[in-house]
């Protein structure tokens, strides 16, 4: 142990999460009050930010294991005035968590896996747990933090080991259908009812 008044051999308290570690999350979104029906934004779920930029403020939280309770804060996106790039990586990722959670290989094509990867209103995303790469990024300030950037699928050897046997078989639950006017997520209440009525096209492109 150093010297009482000498703090330059103590240890860092940067303790992160190994990049490439597997691990089962569950996914939390804080909510941020923005709601944009003609996109299907509805329920208060989305985030508008300072720069126009709209994404899921996502609440990583590791269930199992080595790191279990540590969460890691990564944001989804929806939409950004630069451009597709960012709402892209949004879509790659919820895909991908998708499939994780409901046992579905990624090249799975079928009438039932493409239903299984739609969703209702974002309110099917939140809570969902499914088997996620933990990656290493930096934050605003330039210092390394964990991120969420994809998704593990069935197709990976330890994907049975870490979902647990519920998905083991690469069975496709039933997705859940669109929600009707008024209607909430089967999965739970929303953490915000928004007073604009929900969007009359129907389900957003990027949740196709």
């Amino acid at each position: 142990m150093g010297s009482w008044n000498d703090f330059n051999d103590a240890k860092s308290n940067i303790n992160l999460i190994p990049k490439g570690t597997l691990a089962k999350v569950r996914l939390t979104i804080r909510p941020g009050g923005f709601d944009d029906p003609s996109q299907g934004w509805t329920g208060g779920y989305a985030t508008r930010g300072s720069t126009g930029a709209v994404y899921l403020n996502g609440e990583f939280t590791v269930l199992e294991g080595q790191y279990a309770r540590r969460k890691i804060f990564t944001l989804i996106g929806l939409y950004s005035p630069k451009g597709p790039d960012w709402g892209n990586m949004g879509r790659s990722l919820v895909r991908g968590l998708l499939n994780s959670a409901r046992g579905i290989s990624d090249k799975d094509m079928s009438p039932e896996a493409q239903a299984a990867r739609r969703i209702g209103g974002f309110a099917d995303l939140d809570g969902i747990e499914f088997v996620a790469r933990i990656d290493v990024g930096t934050d605003a300030n330039g210092d390394d933090k964990n991120e969420i950037r994809s998704a593990v699928t069935p197709d990976h050897k330890d994907y049975a080991a870490i979902m647990g046997s519920q998905h083991s078989q690469g069975t496709v639950p039933p997705a859940q259908p669109p929600l009707s006017q008024g209607q909430q997520s089967p999965q739970g209440s929303q953490p915000q009812q928004s007073s604009q009525a929900p969007s009359a096209t129907g389900r957003p492109s990027w949740a196709q």
